[in-house]
């Protein structure tokens, strides 16, 4: 019994710890797209400029799962994958 709650306890530890690496990629799709934009000066550029913008602005408001579908969107739009 006492293996059995040692190994729950170790397991829960190890996702906590692991979630928070793994959530909110939204800034690090932001900034492939910011410095994929910074040498292109095309209209997809443009509009995937806008999109970043829009991605940061839903990740600083809290909508994580809305700005990382923007910012997926913007390097779709450059012809890059997240």
């Amino acid at each position: 019994m006492h293996r059995i709650a040692l190994t729950a306890v170790v397991t829960l530890v190890a996702l906590a710890l692991c979630s928070p690496a793994m959530a909110f990629q939204c800034p690090t799709l932001v900034k492939k797209v910011q410095d994929e934009t910074a040498r292109r000066f095309d209209p997809a550029a443009a509009s995937a400029k806008q999109l970043a913008a829009e991605s940061a602005a839903l990740h600083a408001a809290g909508k994580h799962a809305e700005a990382e579908a923007k910012g997926k969107e913007a390097l779709a739009k450059l012809g890059m994958q997240s």
